[in-house]
């Protein structure tokens, strides 16, 4: 008895839950919600039609059976889901669609049946039970391609009907979907199919010139019609369903798509914070690959006072990626805005960054680097000790890129020594002059820097001073090679030394040097540095061996480049972005007949386009014929003049008469026939009278003898 009183109990409070959340749950604008009284009336009625007429209660009878966590009702939700499925209401079967994953989630063994409802609703006529369809099956077997192939151009045709969330899961699904079963195919095509402005465009931007054939990607007429289907959803209020309609056009099209696709995509940068993050994000993405389509919205991509850390800095790198694509007065309001934030923001993380997109634009377009140099140069006596050293750092990146063109901006910079403060920033001056110390030989102006640095060697940060070592090291390093080669040079000549010639000895200049290097390493000694005093020890038993000392300190350095702000590039920095797979390899690709449903399709570049009536026009005038003639009656009328008409009329009657003769001639011939043809008719009949009635007289004898 008690546990009938608990089972009443859970029935009375699942009915109030029930009734609670039938009366929360909204429908459709256009419908009335049904009253608490009417569902009460509904769930104590025991007449079945009572409920079952109402779709709405069904569907929601639907959603809440597959809502309860219990997997012991997993078979009782997949009945319901299969009567569902079998609905005549699109807002059962809906309901039914959505309900497929949650059964799978209780139970994963109904999976086989529930494939099978899945199939038949991924079929269904209506858009709104075919969008949740997909949704279910994105999440539940997304790499089940087989069960898209027959329902793939119903659910492309559908789907700018379908509600964002369909929308949605539809664009995953079929970009999924085209990578598995559309091979990117490529042709040449002659310079002469490319437009001039193309050909120029690729003779700009590649080194090795204009080559005569150039390869042209070629459309697979399913995906084609995928591509066209989606283009209305540019204009959508929803901004995923507006990136998700990019990264298609991005990932599957071709150029001439993206171009359609980055007018809305830069709309985005009008909406919230993060809404610009994912959009931006994106513009990166497509503009690592096509800059210079974004070089007319520039304007879009300056940094703004409200702008989040992590917009600037996509907006940065933005600026920095179009920067060499743009015109003049681009390329002048880039540096503007960089050149203000460095020095104008009180955002130390901006400062950093501008200073660094300078760098970047000087790396990418070397007809504007000496200006971006002068800009970093006029900001090393800021100051702002951050700004400095940031700006050294860049410069000592475009020093490293033409160290014999920078000779002069190594001497400027060994001035600046007296005026920098910061540590990182002295530290990165020191650095330079010892990184150019070989350069002119014995005119080189490393060891005057030397001689002035060591007097305030105990005064300098622990940065400085290893600099300082260093450059010690190196300029003794190049003295002793330029000994070992004039050395070299004498015994390769062969001359001998006399008693006149006087003794091979270093001179007082190089006296000096050895002399820097020995107090170098005095003042090191004696520094509370134990890391420096290391690094002295190690300077020390690299230049006893000097090929090995000049391999280590001299060896060539590569010129580094600046890496790119957005976390990796692109959409590729998003967390939780899941790449799509690779291009499925010619040949492997399923049969394109199994998404034809009866109907014939195009093959590969068999797609044309439609022509417009003006352009027809104009190819047939430039063939020199008039506009096509109609057909009219049998006849073709065109331009004729008044004598055409008047012989055709003759010609005309002509034939008629004619014609009318040949019917008389063909009457009488056919009533001679008719005649000829009566009289045999008539023949017969009398014949066979007389035999019919030879036969009954026969009869009648065997009749009388009988």
């Amino acid at each position: 008895m008690e546990s009938l009183a608990r089972i009443s109990s859970l029935l009375e409070s699942a009915r109030e839950l029930t009734l609670d959340a039938a009366q929360a749950t909204r429908s459709s604008r256009n419908s009335r919600p049904l009253d608490r009284t009417q569902i009460k009336k509904l769930l104590d009625s025991r007449n079945e039609r009572d409920v079952l007429d109402d779709a709405q209660v069904r569907a929601l009878a639907l959603k809440t059976m597959s809502g309860i966590r219990v997997p012991v009702i997993s078979q009782i939700v997949s009945l319901a889901i299969k009567k569902g499925v079998a609905d005549m209401s699109p807002y059962v079967r809906r309901a039914a669609a959505l309900a497929i994953p949650k059964c799978y989630r209780l139970d994963p063994s109904q999976e086989p049946q529930l494939v099978d409802y899945l199939t038949t609703l991924l079929g269904d006529k209506q858009y709104y039970v075919a969008g949740a369809a997909v949704i279910s099956f994105m999440e539940m077997c997304p790499e089940r391609i087989d069960l898209i192939h027959k329902n793939y151009r119903s659910l492309v045709k559908k789907i700018v009907d379908m509600d964002e969330w369909g929308q949605l899961a539809t664009l995953r699904m079929a970009a999924y979907y085209a990578r598995k079963c559309f091979p990117r195919r490529t042709r040449k095509a002659g310079l002469a199919e490319k437009s001039g402005q193309a050909a120029d465009l690729q003779g700009f931007y590649d080194d090795t010139g204009v080559e005569t054939n150039s390869s042209e990607v070629i459309l697979d007429p399913d995906l084609q019609l995928l591509l066209n289907s989606i283009k209305p959803l540019l204009q959508s209020r929803n901004s995923g369903v507006v990136v998700a309609v990019v990264r298609c056009y991005a990932e599957l099209g071709t150029r001439e798509y993206v171009k359609l696709a980055i007018g809305p995509l830069v709309a985005l940068l009008r909406g919230a914070s993060d809404i610009q993050q994912v959009a931006l994000y994106n513009v990166v993405s497509i503009c690592l690959r096509w800059p210079e389509d974004f070089v007319k919205y520039a304007n879009h991509f300056l940094v703004r006072d409200s702008d989040s850390t992590a917009v600037w800095e996509l907006k940065l790198e933005i600026l920095t990626l179009i920067f060499p694509h743009s015109n003049a007065h681009i390329k002048s309001l880039i540096l503007h805005e960089l050149e203000h934030f460095s020095r104008g923001s009180s955002n130390p993380l901006l400062v950093r960054e501008s200073v660094r997109a300078i760098g970047r634009c000087a790396q990418a377009d070397s007809s504007m680097a000496t200006r971006c140099l002068r800009l970093l140069l006029g900001q090393i006596a800021s100051l702002d000790g951050r700004l400095a050293a940031e700006s050294l750092t860049v410069i000592r990146h475009l020093i490293q890129q033409d160290p014999e063109g920078h000779v002069g901006t190594v001497v400027r910079l060994a001035k600046n020594l007296d005026s920098a403060t910061d540590p990182q920033a002295r530290a990165t001056i020191i650095w330079l002059v010892g990184e150019f110390a070989g350069l002119r030989g014995e005119d080189n102006i490393a060891a005057d820097v030397l001689r002035i640095l060591l007097k305030d060697f105990a005064t300098e940060s622990e940065a400085a001073k290893q600099q300082i070592v260093l450059l010690a090291a190196k300029v003794y390093l190049h003295h002793i090679n330029r000994i070992n080669e004039k050395k070299e040079l004498d015994e390769g000549s062969g001359e001998k030394i006399t008693e006149l010639d006087p003794p091979v000895s270093p001179d007082e200049d190089n006296n000096q040097l050895a002399k820097l290097w020995e107090y170098a390493l005095l003042l090191v000694r004696y520094d509370v540095s134990y890391d420096l005093r290391d690094r002295a020890r190690m300077y020390r038993a690299l230049l006893a061996v000097p090929q090995l000392a000049t391999l280590m300190l001299l060896a060539p350095k590569p010129a580094p480049q600046a890496p790119i702000l957005a976390g990796g590039g692109g959409i590729h920095g998003l967390k939780g972005y899941t790449p799509l797979p690779d291009w499925v390899k010619a040949g492997h690709e399923p049969d394109p007949t199994l998404r034809n449903n009866g109907l014939p399709t195009e093959s590969y570049g068999e797609s044309k386009g439609v022509v417009p009536a003006s352009q027809r026009l104009d190819n047939m005038a430039s063939k020199g014929s008039s506009v096509s003639p109609t057909i009219k009656n049998g006849d073709a009328v065109g331009s004729k003049t008044l004598d055409d008409w008047l012989a055709e009329d003759e010609g005309q009657e002509e034939e008629s008469s004619e014609e009318e003769e040949e019917l008389d001639d063909d009457d009488e011939e056919e009533e001679e026939e008719e005649d000829s043809e009566e009289g045999e008719d008539e023949d017969e009949e009398e014949s066979g009278e007389e035999d019919y009635e030879e036969e009954s007289g026969g009869e009648n004898d065997r009749l009388v003898k009988s």
